[in-house]
């Protein structure tokens, strides 16, 4: 998945209202020092991320619909970059499944997004044919790092919880159900639900885990021009907190 265009680097120096942020641009073409507002595509905690003078990139946009003009899409921690917009994994997932590289879900006809199933909710992907049962894929963008752990969520999520649910129906009526966490940064190893943070979460976790979901986890190959799915990671189903 390749930004739509090139971007540019600057100092954070507000989060806020959860999905602004206050960026002092480096670019000298567009003056150095300037401040802009961007749109922060992420409702999580971001911990670790969004500290003040923690070094972004932001993608510019001439879309006269939009009335931000920037979007903030990468930050630099220690360890690398990490990718901040939770709504990159579903298109980096699409790329992945479609050129085959995911074996779990090889042998697939059609690759479905946004399709209405349950009660009120849409699953990312609905893959069918193929001569297989259909399968239902839900994909969770990962951020959140402690120790040596990628953990999911960095906050409560009742809506993740409810996602987890109708996983868990769809399990019990004899379809394939799955989540996989991309964990948007290269260095992770290991990936566990943070049952700390939200408990409710982790309880409908085990419940459709128990009922047949299957779970996967990868990191992301994060860079100034691209986000690609990296190397699988090792999903515990302990918490082992």
């Amino acid at each position: 998945m390749n930004f739509g265009a090139p971007l540019i680097p600057g100092r954070l120096i507000q989060r806020y209202k959860r999905f602004l942020a206050d960026v002092e641009l480096e670019d000298d073409k567009l003056g150095e020092g300037r401040t802009v507002t961007a749109h922060c595509a992420n409702p999580g905690a971001m911990t670790g991320m969004a500290d003040p003078g923690m070094r972004v990139w932001v993608e510019p946009n001439d879309d006269p619909k939009k009335k931000l003009k920037f979007a903030w899409k990468v930050v630099e921690v220690e360890g690398g970059l990490v990718g901040v917009d939770t709504g990159l994994p579903n298109k980096v997932v699409e790329e992945a499944l479609r050129a085959g590289a995911i074996p779990a879900f090889h042998g697939y006809d059609e690759i479905r997004r946004e399709v209405k199933y349950g009660t009120g909710s849409r699953i990312d992907f609905l893959l069918t044919g193929g001569g297989r049962p259909d399968c239902y894929l839900e994909v969770k963008c990962v951020t959140l790092r402690r120790g040596d752990w990628a953990e999911f969520p960095d906050t409560k999520t009742a809506r993740g919880a409810k996602h987890l649910h109708e996983l868990t129906e769809m399990a019990k009526s004899g379809a394939r159900a799955a989540t996989l966490y991309l964990a948007h940064r290269a260095d992770y190893t290991d990936m566990r639900i943070a049952s700390d943070i939200d408990p409710a979460y982790s309880a409908a976790h085990a419940e459709a885990k128990t009922a047949g979901m299957e779970t996967y986890a990868f990191a992301a190959s994060v860079s100034l021009t691209s986000v690609t799915l990296g190397a699988q990671m090792t999903f515990h189903n302990a918490d082992m907190l």
